[in-house]
């Protein structure tokens, strides 16, 4: 199967789950709380069926591995799987805020090649294949050419960066930021802001999408020592998250690495 047949698959599948999210939100949603209190409602529930009927049914010798469906160990020992989150940013979600997305990768020996992120309230499509660059709705993208944190524009906790136990006080930078961690990503990837970063651990599919955007656009992104990241591993984990411009990588690097969160 080519990289632009499986493409070409999730991308559909992407639209076809952002209208019916969009839809279920006009509907009215039910809410709940998973085990340690993050919201999911049944949108999450039905979108993630669709995906994995739809891409399932097209790809049946791939594995699975969603952030709404139970964890199956065999996804180890399946040659490609497809790696999702039905709704990333389920906060914005709800609150009728745009910045949530439908991520989408295919992955092969721990590395993505090829994945959308989808941001359906906003019709924004950021895609990639291993080799061939990344795009927003058909047009290449690529990141900032920052070269300076003060004043750079940072997406991640402010409370974060105004801690007093830094080393050295952050410079004054624009920050904000998005509850799908997908989206923080691509917005680095695209170069509307310069970089994200957090310092707690992200899930597999949080990250595997976007991660193919960012490094195909030409983004720097792994965990805060530099590392780059491996996904459909028995925990589907990462601890932490730097993406940013290649100017920028260094400077945090040196700001950030002396940490060690929790695994």
């Amino acid at each position: 199967m080519t990289l632009q047949a499986d493409l070409d698959l999730i991308r559909g599948a992407a639209v076809e789950a952002g209208k019916l999210a969009l839809q279920a939100r006009a509907d009215g949603l039910k809410i709940w709380s998973k085990e340690g209190g993050s919201p999911v409602t049944d949108a999450d529930i039905a979108v993630d069926s669709l995906l994995k009927l739809r891409l399932l049914t097209a790809r049946p010798n791939y594995g699975w591995l969603s952030e709404e469906t139970v964890d199956d160990p065999i996804r180890m020992t399946i040659p490609r799987l497809f790696l999702v989150d039905p709704i990333d940013g389920t906060a914005a979600y709800l609150k009728g805020k745009p910045w949530f997305t439908v991520c989408i990768a295919v992955v092969q020996n721990g590395q993505p090649t090829c994945a959308v992120v989808y941001a359906p309230e906003l019709d924004e499509m950021y895609e990639a294949t291993v080799g061939g660059g990344a795009f927003l709705n058909g047009k290449p993208i690529m990141p900032s050419n920052a070269s300076s944190l003060e004043g750079c524009a940072m997406l991640g906790d402010a409370r974060m960066f105004a801690d007093p136990r830094w080393p050295a006080p952050w410079p004054p930078m624009r920050i904000e930021s998005r509850n799908s961690i997908a989206y923080r990503v691509v917005q680095v990837a695209c170069g509307d802001f310069d970089a994200a970063l957090a310092l707690t651990p992200k899930n597999d599919w949080d990250l595997a999408a976007a991660d193919l955007i960012a490094r195909e656009a030409g983004a720097c992104i792994g965990d805060h020592h530099g590392r780059p990241f491996t996904y459909n591993r028995p925990a589907p984990m990462q601890r932490s998250l730097l993406c940013s411009a290649p100017g920028l990588h260094e400077l945090i690097l040196q700001r950030v690495s002396h940490i060690d969160p929790p695994a």
